[in-house]
């Protein structure tokens, strides 16, 4: 059997939660599976890493489709499209829910959230930026017609039309975990039975409590840590909810004139990222909030490690899979208590409202004085990360391609 799997995203260079996981994905895909043969697409050469990963010159399974494109948009419902056309495999999987229009009959996908259903205020206004008001034009037009007018350039239009699409065509649907499936059949006219829940993993070979620490003193003064710091991993953007962690992190200050930890940022910026700049001039924590940007995934580890405390504020989330590796290095967790942080960190994390800053801080003052709490919560996290791996995604998602 011919399974295509859509490697784009995997192919990223600056990767986050979505990226990871189809490049932890295939890999394990690959390496668990070996009566059936692989093609995977990509709109560009694979990296080196992503190649010696793959030990690609030794596998005679797979096979690599360079598929070009000369627009910097629409890959997969153009180019990816036309190879479904021509030269379709006998099962498409595609790791992140934006389908082409044409697919083989047994196709599967994986939605990872629909927070884009009634939270428009959350995303950019348009999917793309063009150069040219004419290419805006053309695009309008084309997608109009595509879509039946059911889908503009608004981010959550696209979004909204692209899981429309892809849940009514194809064969099964992958959630990553109950709350999204629950929310994908609150606001989508689905099958139950269609959908598969499997949790995601993390590389537990990479994330782990680090005993070594003259190596994590050295990494952590390469990025200019040598304070103690409470840390978030994600995008920098409004979704994440990260102005409500900056005012909590202000009151911190103010209630704790003494206090030496600062606020970690690492993630690339996105939505709303000039409010959260402002926020910051105006409390004036310049000093006290130190942004990393996107950080290479083998520092990460140490960058953990060298935390207080991980914080996740968010207001919504498909999974979660900072909280994994957080658990995984031995940090204690301060998260939003939304549903799905409670079904992906059980009893370990601390959970705050995720609308009230002063629950906010007084979790993160809590965990700064109480070294019992802090050992109980290191210790549950440790026992509740062994429940997750990407080993375990991959064969419970093979099991569900082979179903088809």
């Amino acid at each position: 059997m011919k399974i295509g799997i859509d490697a784009s995203r995997a192919n990223r260079e600056f990767k986050t939660g979505t990226e990871w996981y189809s490049y932890y994905l295939i890999k394990n895909l690959i390496e668990i599976d070996k009566e059936n043969k692989y093609v995977l697409y990509s709109d560009k050469v694979l990296s080196e890493n992503f190649l010696q990963d793959l030990n690609l010159k030794d596998n005679k399974h797979v096979k690599v489709k360079i598929l070009r494109w000369p627009f910097k948009f629409f890959w997969t419902l153009g180019r990816l499209s036309l190879e479904m056309i021509f030269s379709r495999p006998d099962i498409l999987f595609v790791p992140a829910h934006v389908m082409p229009l044409f697919f083989p009959r047994k196709s599967i996908t994986t939605i990872h959230d629909v927070a884009f259903v009634g939270n428009e205020c959350l995303y950019e206004k348009e999917v793309v930026d063009f150069e040219s008001n004419l290419l805006k034009k053309i695009v309008k037009f084309f997608i109009s017609i595509l879509t039946r007018g059911k889908c503009e350039l608004r981010a959550s239009d696209y979004l909204n039309w692209s899981t429309r699409f892809a849940l009514k065509r194809v064969k099964k649907v992958i959630s990553v975990s109950n709350f999204t499936k629950k929310e994908i059949l609150s606001n989508y006219k689905i099958n139950p039975d269609k959908i598969a829940v499997v949790y995601n993993g993390f590389n537990s070979d990479l994330y782990k409590k680090i005993e070594d620490k003259n190596i994590l003193s050295r990494t952590l003064f390469d990025y200019g840590l040598d304070n103690p710091y409470f840390l978030y991993v994600g995008r920098i953007e409004k979704k994440k909810n990260i102005s409500l962690l900056i005012s909590a992190f202000n009151l911190y200050k103010e209630n704790n004139k003494e206090s030496r930890e600062k606020l970690v940022l690492v993630g690339n910026i996105g939505f709303g990222y000039d409010e959260i700049k402002y926020m910051i001039s105006e409390f004036d924590l310049f000093r006290d909030i130190i942004m990393l940007g996107w950080v290479e995934e083998k520092d990460m580890p140490y960058i953990f490690n060298g935390s207080k405390a991980f914080v996740f504020p968010s207001l919504h989330e498909g999974f979660g899979i900072p909280i994994l590796q957080a658990m995984a290095c031995g940090v204690p967790i301060i998260a939003s208590d939304i549903d799905v942080l409670r079904e992906v960190g059980g009893d370990s994390p601390l959970f705050f409202n995720s609308k009230d800053e002063n629950d906010l801080c007084s979790k993160m003052e809590l965990l700064v004085d109480d070294e019992k709490k802090v050992a109980e919560m290191i210790e549950s996290g440790f026992l509740r990360a062994k429940n997750f791996s990407w080993k375990k995604c991959a064969e419970e998602t093979l099991k569900e391609i082979k179903s088809l």
